[in-house]
């Protein structure tokens, strides 16, 4: 199956009509201001759907099918605090049943508006079935066994969020499409480039990897026990992705990478889990000034050491040479930190695929972020290139070492010097 990228770019901008209609309706019956959040569309796994529904918070919503000119299962959900504020402005004094009922009519006359968005935008007719009120904290609550694809395939999600301006108020909308129905809205239509998605299911499967090279490397490097948390390949407009990261102080190092593909990378911590990265590695603990001169050359080296074993893993499966620049460290606000790699893109594309992992640490509370923005048409040659074959078989990297406990400050003292680490 071919994915007509200008068709994925017109989709996208459906999802976001659809998300501009749903906060437009919600306003009228609630009196309360929104506006639309991140719209993404994600090539994500099924287990990896599930593990971002289980969280143990409670949440509310409908779920419809949908049939006609696209089909797949659509759902909204709200968290129990939000469900409960819109509900109260419906139903002020009235018993739990009538809230229940109020939940549901709201999030039936949202979904009404991204199915009304999408059928404007491809001009055919969607028919909804009846809505089905769920509730529970686990994934079982909202999807069925065959809502879920295999670890080995990829699921097409579309994500919009809608937040309220000025108060606290959380929702989300899924919509996950039949695979033939992904096949007739996504098939080869324009004289633009496509991606096979085979290949695009083997690239994230080599970027999987890759981020498991990173983790086993991290914990090598630092004591910390670390496993890849979650992976998707988001398909956003670039104006959108910094959005899509923690408006709150982060550190960050950037490396602009060079060859086939080419793109920026992009490693993310909050401000906690790079001062325990320091702290692991060369000992120094944070400070009200935060990072010092030898702490921020540590986060930067390590930075470099993943970046490399990442990159160059991802040379060996393609064959090929990728070379990436000095690091670049920021500590300011997310969306602030990722700026600069927009700019960079927006010269020659208006959306891009983002591999978006989540490395986060068995026992403590240590997480990092990992975003790889490859370039458009670099992606296109790469996945021509990829041998899907090979994924599971080529070595991702040499054989790491590391001294015990990880380099020490002895070995940090300038950044591209470590002792005892040979990638």
């Amino acid at each position: 199956m071919m994915l007509d990228v200008e068709a994925l770019g017109t989709f996208y901008e459906m999802a976001r009509e659809g998300a501009e209609l749903a906060a437009g309706r919600l306003t009228p019956m609630t009196d309360i201001q929104t506006r639309v959040g991140v719209t993404r569309l994600d090539f994500t796994t099924g287990p990896a759907i599930r593990a971002e529904l289980d969280d143990d918070v409670r949440k509310v919503g409908i779920r419809v099918e949908l049939t006609g000119g696209v089909e797949g299962t659509s759902l909204l959900l709200f968290d129990e605090d939000s469900a409960r504020e819109v509900a109260a402005t419906l139903t002020e004094g009235m018993d739990d049943g009538l809230t229940q009922s109020a939940v549901a009519e709201v999030s039936q006359i949202m979904n009404s508006g991204f199915v009304d968005g999408w059928a404007d935008v491809l001009q055919t007719e969607i028919d909804v079935t009846t809505p089905e009120y769920v509730d529970g904290t686990s994934p079982d609550a909202f999807l069925d066994e065959e809502d879920i694809t295999p670890a080995d395939e990829l699921a097409l999600v579309f994500r919009s969020q809608i937040e309220a301006v000025g108060t606290e108020f959380a929702f989300k909308h899924y919509f996950m499409p039949e695979r033939d129905s992904i096949e007739s809205l996504f098939e080869r239509r324009t004289a633009g480039y496509s991606l096979e998605y085979e290949k695009l299911v083997g690239f994230d499967r080599m970027a999987h990897r890759g981020a498991e090279t990173v983790a086993e490397n991290l914990t090598k490097m630092t004591g910390i026990d670390m496993d890849v948390d979650i992976r998707r390949i988001n398909f956003v407009s670039l104006d959108a992705i910094p959005e899509d990261v923690p408006a709150e102080p982060q550190v960050s190092v950037a490396f602009g990478f060079d060859g086939l593909p080419s793109g920026y990378l992009l490693f993310l911590f909050s401000e906690r889990s790079a001062n325990q990265l320091v702290e692991a590695t060369v000992g120094e603990s944070a400070n009200d000034d935060g990072l010092s001169a030898m702490g921020q050359d540590a986060v930067q080296e390590l930075s470099n050491i993943m970046a490399s074993g990442l990159l160059d893993g991802w040379a060996n499966l393609l064959d090929t040479t990728i070379d990436h620049t000095t690091p670049t460290f920021a500590h300011d606000m997310g969306p602030a930190v990722v700026d600069p790699l927009i700019v960079g893109l927006s010269e020659g594309q208006e959306f891009a695929f983002v591999f978006d992992t989540r490395l986060k640490a068995v026992d403590t509370e240590f997480d990092l972020d990992i975003y790889a923005i490859p370039n458009e048409t670099d992606l296109e040659a790469a996945l021509e290139r990829l041998d899907v074959t090979d994924v599971e078989a080529v070595p991702m990297q040499a054989e790491f070492s590391a001294a015990t406990g990880g380099p020490n400050s002895d070995d940090l003292q300038e950044i591209g010097d470590i002792e005892g680490v040979d990638l």
